[in-house]
């Protein structure tokens, strides 16, 4: 009897911590890019459309620079700089071509998160962004993974 009420509390416990959400977010895995020489990512934390324009501006001047095979490019959009990845953006035409051409843009969930929470609804993004969970930590992430760190 007692081995079965020390089980039930062991399965319990385990049920629990396992609805913990964990305390360090996983980044999202690197471009599958195996022939490029370059890494760059673009911070984008401004919701000016002046910088949020600089931003494309980069990343389209890159991939022209480059090969397009030959560069790895990655804006990471956190706090008012996921203003260009809303789904009602004047910019979503060339963000998504810039997706289409190899560049990857993330959004934080965390930003997404704190703005439900001040108006009561979600945003909507664009479906082609990526969601990662703290966009800082992705950058931070991509660093120490041989990506260049450029805030235009």
């Amino acid at each position: 009897m007692m081995r079965a009420q020390l089980f039930r509390a062991m399965l319990l416990t385990l049920l629990a911590w396992a609805a913990v959400p964990p305390a360090f977010a996983q980044p999202v895995p690197l471009q599958d890019k195996p022939f490029a020489e370059h890494r760059i990512v673009l911070q984008l934390s401004d919701g000016d459309a002046r910088k949020q324009a600089l931003v494309l501006s980069v990343a389209n001047n890159l991939l022209k620079a480059y090969d397009p095979d030959k560069i790895a490019i990655e804006v990471v959009a956190f706090g008012p700089g996921v203003d260009l990845l809303l789904s009602g953006s004047e910019r979503r035409k060339q963000v998504e071509s810039l997706i289409a051409q190899g560049v990857r843009f993330d959004i934080c969930l965390n930003t997404v998160d704190t703005i439900e929470r001040e108006t009561g609804k979600r945003p909507e993004f664009i479906p082609a962004a990526t969601p990662v969970q703290v966009g800082v930590g992705q950058i931070l992430f991509l660093a120490e993974n041989g990506y260049t760190v450029v805030r235009p």
